[in-house]
């Protein structure tokens, strides 16, 4: 294999230490490999770019391990050429995997220019990121906790959960905090409800009827403690994300147009893909990069499956939950996508194709400064007129209709 860079280390990175390999020219002509085991506290790491310094090495690949690799790139990365790798696209020969080995194949690899680097945003939208996706860990703990909420309810008999749509409203809460305080008349409870739950008092009533004990009510308090300290926690992140969000308000404006996206959706979509698309050369890179395009699987001339690999789950996430809002948007090319996908393919599979595609729009809003413009829910028929008079044709003559095509005058 031809040699593409002269100086190169490759890493091994673990929670306790780091073996890393150089490969540089030696006086002979040829190429010199020196191994060295370092610890991974700060020290230690400033030694191993010290190291790495006095033979002139210029490239660094190093192995994508948990959040262990995170403390050895940040002290190298204004040092060196970074590549961030990840082993499973680079597995050894089983029964030789050793972690000098490991770090010699990175290095190996790296002199030869055989490496693809994992995309690392800038510290910036890293810390972004870093928030957005706490925030997302405390909303799915609070409905957890919600949930926990509505099983000590169950255990008491109590059909709250069947009357009120979100128990946690102005109306749940009073009669839980009633419930806790030791209050266990149902047509008191039920008097506390607003607005046009009032309609329902007698159903009310009829739910609040259980065997509510003070065991119960200690769990209610706990939980509902709990579950204010988390909408605080929430708040907190939310006000502390917004503040650093100043640069991104107009992209922000823009994704927002998109059928499926609303705010939150939308800094999601900017912490995760980095908001600069000047690094993906297509909308189709960008979709590849975030793994929600089908997979290719061909072998002997046969597509096998078409699965999506796995790639960043939390813009995944995000792209699914856009998919099933923009599905029941109605008059939306996108929602006109789903049904002509969900028809051969089924809802799962139809879900991702309209996260595909608003990816795909995403793209060109960020890379081009401009806002989503509506096609149209006819768009695809319009597009394919062709198509769309054959597969209407065919449709009548399954009801066993005679079918005529003539253009109109």
């Amino acid at each position: 294999m031809d040699l593409v860079i002269a100086r190169c280390a490759g890493l091994d990175v673990h929670q306790a230490t780091v073996v890393a390999t150089e490969r540089t020219p030696d006086d002979r002509g040829g190429r010199r490999r020196t191994t060295e085991t370092f610890g991974t506290m700060t020290p230690d790491l400033l030694a191993l770019r010290e190291w790495l310094q006095a033979h002139g090495v210029t490239h660094v690949a190093l192995e994508s391990t948990g959040v262990y690799w995170k403390p050895v790139y940040y002290v190298l990365e204004d040092a060196f050429t970074l590549l961030l790798i990840n082993m499973q696209d680079l597995k050894r020969v089983p029964g030789r995997k050793t972690d000098v080995r490991d770090s010699e194949w990175l290095a190996q690899l790296l002199e030869c220019g055989l490496l693809k680097s994992s995309f690392v945003p800038p510290p910036p939208i890293r810390e972004l990121r870093d928030l957005t996706r706490y925030r997302l860990q405390q909303v799915r703990d609070r409905a957890q906790e919600v949930n926990r909420l509505c099983k000590v309810l169950e255990d008491a008999g109590l059909k709250l959960t069947t009357v009120i749509t979100d128990v946690m409203g102005v109306s749940g809460r009073a009669m839980l905090r009633a419930l806790v305080a030791g209050t266990t008349d149902p047509g008191v409870l039920a008097d506390l409800a607003r607005g046009k739950l009032r309609q329902k008092l007698p159903a009310l009533q009829r739910a609040l009827q259980g065997r509510f004990r003070a065991h119960h009510a200690f769990l209610l308090q706990q939980i509902l403690t709990k579950i204010d300290f988390l909408d605080e926690t929430v708040e907190r992140v939310t006000a502390e994300i917004d503040r650093r969000l100043a640069p991104f308000e107009a992209t922000l404006a823009a994704l927002d147009t998109i059928p499926g996206i609303d705010r939150v959706g939308a800094i999601s979509i900017v912490a995760e893909t980095g908001g600069d698309m000047s690094r993906f050369p297509s909308a189709e890179h960008l979709c590849s990069w975030a793994a929600i395009c089908p997979g290719q699987n061909e072998s002997a001339g046969k597509r096998r499956s078409g699965k999506t690999r796995q790639g960043n789950r939390y813009l995944r996430g995000t792209l699914v939950q856009a998919g099933l809002a923009a599905s029941r948007s109605n008059g939306t090319a996108l929602q006109a996508r789903y049904h002509r996908v969900k028809r051969h393919r089924g809802h799962k599979k139809a879900v991702i194709a309209v996260g595909h595609s608003i990816l795909a729009i995403a793209y060109y809003i960020m890379r081009d400064g401009r806002t989503y413009h509506e096609l149209g829910a006819d768009y695809f028929d319009k597009r394919h007129a062709e198509r769309a008079v054959r597969r209407h044709v065919r449709q009548l003559e399954a009801l066993g209709f005679q079918v005529t095509i003539e253009k109109a005058a």
